[in-house]
């Protein structure tokens, strides 16, 4: 009887053997893989804020400058009933921003 078990727990041992060779196999073909994808796929940029008191200035300055030519839009919209009209405002909203800004927050390049 003894022998047997003997026999037994030998085959379960050599099984066991076998599963974590294969899975030793296995294992390492995937960390291959994986390092062959992260070579060719690129990494995904990250945008980080700037905190510094000039960026967070900026970042105000840049939406009140939104909210006004919103509000403008909004009031040439409800003035006006004609598009024609509100289009022009837009367009020249557009042409005019840029100006009004470099002349309010001194934005010269």
């Amino acid at each position: 009887m003894s022998k047997e078990r003997a026999r037994r727990r030998a085959a379960r041992e050599a099984e066991r053997e076998r599963a974590a060779q294969l899975n030793a196999v296995r294992m390492a073909r995937r960390s291959r893989r994986r390092a062959l994808a992260g070579r060719l796929v690129p990494r995904p940029v990250r945008f980080a804020r700037q905190g510094g008191l000039i960026a967070r200035r900026q970042r105000a300055q840049n939406g009140v400058i939104a909210l006004l030519f919103l509000v403008v839009q909004l009031l040439a919209w409800l003035l006006w009933s004609s598009w024609q009209v509100s289009l022009a405002v837009f367009v020249l909203s557009l042409l005019f921003v840029p100006v009004i800004v470099t002349l309010a927050f001194d934005r010269r390049t």
